[in-house]
């Protein structure tokens, strides 16, 4: 996973605690989690401009 191990990952957790505080991190999860979900759908389904361009091929 990037080459991040169980302590590079406990560092990036104390310092989001540090920053942002207890109480803030369920909400900036959820809000990554929406974010993530969103574009994962925007991926999958095709825009109106690829499916022209594939028509005029």
């Amino acid at each position: 996973m990037f080459g991040l191990g169980w302590p590079e990952l406990g560092v990036i957790a104390i310092v989001a605690i540090l920053i942002f505080g207890p109480k803030k991190i369920p909400e900036l999860g959820t809000a990554l989690g929406k974010t993530l979900r969103g574009f994962k759908e925007e991926m999958k389904t095709p825009s109106d401009e690829t499916n022209q361009e594939q028509e005029k091929q």
